[in-house]
């Protein structure tokens, strides 16, 4: 059976908020191509809430518009840990400040400031800053993470904080999902994966060979009508237990083993994750724990396995769902792989063509998969379009790949990798001997060559009572720096959340209001060197 963590062996801080502390995500839930870093602690659906620091310290980091997190803090605490702020509105005006100076003194807005020890000393329950929706936000709320210092391992905010929560429901599964493997396990007769829901079902189920199993789980809470992860599961096989996870301390470069634990193609249609209760060959999360067998199921007697599935959240609310699966002979047909190259997991793979190269090296791959270079629809003309597999398909890291230019162009070293996935993304690339090379983390996505000459769009659109406002577009390789002047002397633009807006509040730069007619100059460079200056007259 599994072991629940015991509430008086962890570690205390206090809340980052003084309200109920009651989440909309919780710690580890599986989200494309990384695992959730921390918790989503809900700030009643509107911004302004107080945000105080969980125990003493410093901050030793303040970052604007990067990671997706907004507004984010970052204050280290003695006993080594460092726990993390985000989606901000705005921090104190004493951080607010620096930052602001870190901007001018930098020239941008983007902001990353590392402070010392001496510089914002914090105690416990000190404010630090006021919630919001910054970044990446879908809805206001306070995106809270604790993370190991040294190793900056994300660890389960419920270890320090999980004592200020009321949790008396136990997390719910309602379904399994039947993977045998390919060329060496048959279920109901049927080579490929099958759900099958955990009750309300009369089929009698029969296996043979190698089987894997997954499930679908959700957790809730009081005070909250949002789904979360489940921390806690076990595959029990007869007594025996064939796999087991607890998701307490992700290391970072795990993240994107999350495509393999979880069932990522049927979350890709169905957006729902079913996990693995096994571990594909390259998988080395260390949340996971199996057998000797990784988890998978051998069906090799005529005989009934009884399977028993146990998930519990960090509270130890438990549910236990058991079924049986009858051992029948079945004939299993041979393994074939669907793809032109078989790249292995275990090694270096690379292939190359005339118009298109791809080369992946070993720690890329969770498992053996069938590589089809396909020439797609090309939308620029300069290069073919390729994509290497019939649906998307991430890896755990970034591969290289290479396009052939099949056009002339005046500047090759404005030429760039386009990615399309919902809308198209820029990949830089490096023009040498006819050839572009870049990274790819997608094997099913479409890519291609298309070139950028075209500096980027400025718009005044707003200069009354003080506020300036510009629309900064670049539509195709897009914008890689901005920066604006009046007088010659630097002002900060802010970015317009979610848009291509940004804003300035003259009364908040170093020009001093005068009534006169000044001189407002910009300057946009997009990722392909390509500058626009802008020059229009205020008055301020």
């Amino acid at each position: 059976m599994l072991t629940t963590l015991l509430l008086s062996a962890v570690l205390t801080f206090s809340p980052p908020v003084h309200h109920e502390v009651t989440l909309a995500g919780s710690f580890g839930e599986p989200r494309p191509n990384h695992f959730h870093a921390g918790c989503d602690v809900k700030t009643g659906q509107v911004e302004g809430k107080p945000v105080f620091s969980v125990a003493d310290g410093y901050v030793c980091r303040a970052t604007v518009g990067k990671n997706g997190f907004g507004n984010a803090l970052y204050v280290r605490h003695p006993n080594g840990y460092t726990s993390v702020y985000c989606h901000l509105q705005r921090f104190t005006p004493q951080i607010a400040a620096m930052v602001r100076k870190w901007q001018y003194g930098h020239e941008q807005y983007v902001a990353d400031v590392e402070f010392k020890p001496t510089d914002f000393p914090v105690a416990e329950g000190q404010l630090i800053a006021v919630s919001g929706n910054s970044g990446a936000s879908a809805a206001p709320h306070l995106h809270f993470e604790i993370h190991d210092t040294r190793t900056w391992d994300a660890v389960d905010p419920l270890r320090f904080i999980g004592k200020y929560l009321k949790d008396n429901t136990a997390p719910t599964a309602d379904a399994v999902m039947v993977i045998p493997l390919e060329g060496e396990g048959v279920f109901c007769e049927k080579q490929y994966k099958q759900r099958y829901p955990l009750a309300g079902t009369n089929h009698q189920l029969t296996a043979w060979g190698r089987v894997g199993f997954a499930f679908h789980a959700e957790d809730r809470m009081e005070g909250s009508w949002n789904r979360l992860g489940v921390r806690h599961s076990a595959l029990i096989v007869d007594g025996d237990t064939l796999f087991r996870s607890n998701v307490d301390r992700i290391p970072e470069r795990c993240n994107r083993m999350v495509n393999s634990w979880g069932d990522f193609d049927y979350y890709v249609t169905n957006l729902t994750w079913f996990m693995k209760s096994f571990a594909e060959p390259g998988n080395n999360l260390p949340v996971i724990d199996t057998d000797k067998r990784r988890g998978i199921v051998t069906f090799n007697e005529e005989r009934p396995y009884n399977i028993t599935y146990v998930i519990s959240d960090f509270f130890g609310n438990k549910n236990e769902y058991r079924f049986v699966v009858h051992g029948k002979r079945q004939d299993i047909e041979p393994r074939k792989h669907a793809g032109t190259y078989v790249f292995k997991w275990d090694r270096d793979n690379s292939f190359a063509l005339e118009n298109v190269m791809l080369k992946l090296r070993k720690g890329l791959l969770a498992n053996d998969i069938g590589i089809t270079p396909q020439e797609t629809a090309s939308h620029y003309g300069i290069s073919a379009a390729y994509s290497f597999r019939d649906r998307p398909t991430p890896i755990l890291d970034w591969g290289e790949m290479g396009l052939k230019v099949l056009t002339d162009v005046e500047h090759p070293e404005k030429l760039y990798i386009v990615c399309h996935d919902k809308y198209e993304r820029f990949i830089k690339g490096k023009y040498n001997g006819g050839w572009v090379y870049g990274s790819l983390r997608d094997l099913g996505l479409s890519y291609e060559l298309a070139y950028d000459d075209m500096p980027p769009e400025v718009t005044l659109e707003a200069a009354t009572r003080g506020v300036l406002r510009l629309n900064v577009e670049d539509g195709k390789s897009g914008i890689s720096s901005f920066k604006a002047y009046i007088d010659g002397k630097f002002v900060l633009f802010e970015d317009v959340q979610k848009s291509t807006g940004k804003i300035c509040r003259l009364n908040s730069t170093p020009i001093k209001r005068n009534g006169r007619s000044r001189t407002l100059t910009v300057y946009a460079v997009d990722n392909c060197n390509n500058k626009t200056k802008g020059e229009w007259k205020i008055e301020y």
